[in-house]
């Protein structure tokens, strides 16, 4: 299937599904998304305001501890500590929660507070039927100080419009030992520059655990500022620094009826912040910033224009296809410069840098559905991966704010960059993409840097790729996730053999087509499952498919009956392992007619959304549903994807069934509501749903 018939397919499988026609007016798909879908239940999106694929994103803050904190915003909460500039969409680890500012009216403590004594710090209650949001402005009415609190963003401006009663005294908090998930604050400084304006920074040790970012915030009145560290009061300083540093500012209640804030953030310094902010808001038109969000939210949702179906089908379309837009979050500033994951600074007017790649999530649907709709921005996100190989040594797994997380499993950003070559969409540096796949599958993308400094590489060999290049299996005695780790590196191999290929490299394409074949070793033909062997060759046992061990089990998030069926480079061989068409498709209906009871020390909590031992709430089964196509029972496919569609999308809070995983859930909708998937990134072929 060619690139320009995936083009019209974008446009017209959705019509196909639900009898949908080319809607006329660009402007009402806003209209039709809801933000809070995905804050409920455990889908870690945030409601707030930010811009497609933008560097702020300025939103509401209700919990900082716990897993439904990711989001940072929960559904089930009643009351607001602040709103800070940066938040992760829907991942199941949670950062960010940068700068946080909090209107108040009266006396307020500098602390935070707690639920049980909201009014010892600056939190307040609110009502949800007090709260409205859409893409690029979210508004709520503040109980305890009856402020109206309005949000807006540019790209990398955030900017807020409350509207104060009449009160004695007016004011706003800026917290920046706030954080998602209570990250440590390494230093953070505050510096007032005069009686409108302020600066900063905080270095932060969490899930990147060498973070920086920096702000510079103007307001729209005058102010005293009121400094704290350790939240003791620092009389007649102007700058404070510390672990804990925090403001008060303080507006005269005549001027303070309506007060704006625009805070611009940078991972580069104060300077870049501030002409952040100047480049994008030199005024003060909150209002216009809204049109602006608005006009540009409407052009990315109507990249795919649908009309018809429920009014909840509509919503629920909608809204997932704004998810996919909010990250990979842009990571340079407006004059080139951007923190490279050297942690050095570094300059090039003419790129862009992007992080926040959910890799291990968003090569499924994510990616491929911007081959689609948007080409050019999955080019630069490739770009943007060649560029950390260069900066830090390796393509990454889960790059975060200049930052290696090493999170999951797998080299997934090889199947991005090797999907987007298939697909004729190869302005980079193709070269250096060949060197940079392969040497991800070598090397260590875990461990920070450097990766390319003399005498390090051999110590950088992780574990589980050696025993996968000597052995050609990994043991489960030696290597945890071994399942899940040798089935991820068969397919990454593949998609290197397939690059490899393209590119004339056929010594390097015929080592890793036969790496790809590796998944063979793990398939049991007693009872159908792909299973761990121990050094000894011999099956790890005992063996019950439907246990999960979260952190020490032999598959990721998941267990036998889940990733039994991830080869998606190979259905046919793995077919053959079944014994054919008929077992295959046998074992695959088990799959969602069997109990959806779970086993195990440590059941994953990622395993949500069950069709028996199908989990469509985590990644690994994403696929499965569409391999009734290779079993010729297309009308199974049809059923099962209806059905996952219909049961676990939902327009409500609690309308996503697991982790929204930076746009990949939602996507996987996307493409399922137009009536195709590409099981498999690197082939260019969609399945029919």
């Amino acid at each position: 299937m060619n690139l320009k018939l995936t083009k019209l397919l974008g446009i017209l499988f959705f019509a196909a599904a639900f009898g949908l026609q080319a809607e006329p007016d660009r402007d009402r798909v806003l209209e039709k998304v809801d933000p809070f879908i995905g804050t409920g239940f455990h889908g870690h999106t945030f409601p707030g305001a930010t811009m497609p694929f933008g560097m702020v994103q300025l939103s509401p803050d209700t919990r900082t501890s716990g897993w439904d904190a990711c989001g940072g915003y929960y559904d089930a909460d009643s009351e607001i500590w602040g709103f800070s500039h940066t938040h992760l969409s829907g991942t199941g680890i949670g950062d960010y929660g940068d700068v946080l500012m909090m209107p108040f009216t009266g006396e307020v403590s500098i602390g935070s507070g707690t639920p049980n004594q909201p009014d010892y710090g600056y939190r307040s209650a609110f009502s949800k039927t007090n709260q409205f949001a859409t893409p690029g402005y979210y508004r709520v009415l503040l109980d305890r100080y009856q402020i109206k609190a309005e949000l807006t963003a540019t790209p990398r401006v955030g900017t807020h419009r409350y509207t104060f009663p009449k009160a004695a005294k007016a004011g706003v908090v800026v917290d920046l030992k706030h954080s998602i998930q209570n990250r440590q604050v390494l230093k953070a400084e505050i510096n007032v520059i005069n009686n409108r304006e302020i600066a900063g920074w905080r270095h932060v040790r969490g899930w990147a655990e060498n973070r920086w970012v920096y702000f510079y915030a103007e307001f729209s009145q005058p102010f005293t500022a009121e400094l704290f560290v350790d939240d003791a009061w620092q009389k007649g300083k102007t700058s404070v620094t510390g672990k804990n540093v925090k403001a008060r500012l303080n507006f005269a209640a005549a001027d303070a009826d309506t007060l704006l804030v625009k805070v611009s953030i940078s991972p580069v310094d104060c300077a870049g912040a501030k002409m952040n902010l100047l480049a994008e808001m030199p005024g003060w038109d909150f209002d216009g910033v809204v049109k602006q969000a608005s006009s540009v939210w409407a052009e990315q949702l109507n990249r795919i224009q649908v009309k018809g179906g429920t009014a909840e089908q509509q919503k629920v379309f909608a809204t997932a296809l704004y998810h996919t837009a909010i990250c990979p979050n842009l990571f340079s500033d407006v004059d080139g410069r951007h923190r490279g994951m050297d942690q050095m600074i570094h300059q090039d007017i003419g790129f862009t840098n992007y992080t926040v790649f959910s890799l291990w999530d968003t090569f499924r649907a994510q990616h491929p559905l911007y081959t689609i709709i948007n080409p050019e921005l999955d080019q630069a996100w490739v770009r943007a991966l060649l560029r950390m190989y260069d900066e830090g040594g390796i393509l990454p797994m889960w790059p975060l704010a200049a930052n290696y997380t090493g999170c999951m499993i797998g080299y997934h950003a090889v199947p991005v960059i090797v999907d987007a070559y298939v697909k004729g969409l190869r302005d980079f540096d193709q070269k250096k993409a060949m060197e940079a796949v392969v040497f991800s599958s070598v090397y260590d993308n875990i461990k920070p840097i450097p990766y390319n400094s003399a005498g390090v590489r051999e110590r950088l060999m992780p574990k589980a790729k050696l025993y996968n290049a000597t052995k050609g299996f990994i043991p489960a005695d030696l290597e945890v996730k071994s399942v899940s780790k040798a089935l991820e590196f068969a397919y990454n191999d593949w998609t290197i053999a397939k690059l490899a290929a393209s590119l004339g490299r056929e010594e390097t394409a015929t080592e890793y087509f036969k790496r790809a074949g590796y998944y063979r070793q793990y398939f049991d033909s007693a009872t159908g499952f792909m299973r761990a062997k121990n050094s000894d060759g011999k099956w790890l046992e005992p063996f019950t498919p439907t246990d999960s061990n979260h952190t020490q089990g032999e598959y990721v998030e998941g267990n036998a009956w889940q990733w039994t069926w991830f080869v998606p480079h190979d259905v046919p061989g793995l077919m053959a392992l079944f014994g054919g068409r008929e077992k295959f498709a046998a074992k695959l209906n088990d799959l969602f007619t069997t109990s959806s009871a779970l086993t195990g020390k440590e059941i994953s909590s990622d395993i949500t959304g069950l069709v028996g031992q199908y989990a469509h709430g985590n990644e690994p089964s994403h696929h499965i549903a569409y391999l009734f196509n290779w079993a010729e029972q297309p009308w199974r496919t049809e059923e099962i994807v209806t059905q996952i569609m219909t049961e676990f999308y939902q327009a409500t809070p609690a309308g996503l069934i697991g982790n929204e995983d930076c746009g990949q859930m939602s996507a996987w909708f996307i493409l399922s509501a137009m009536g195709i998937y590409q099981v498999c990134p690197g082939d260019p072929n969609f399945s029919l749903g």
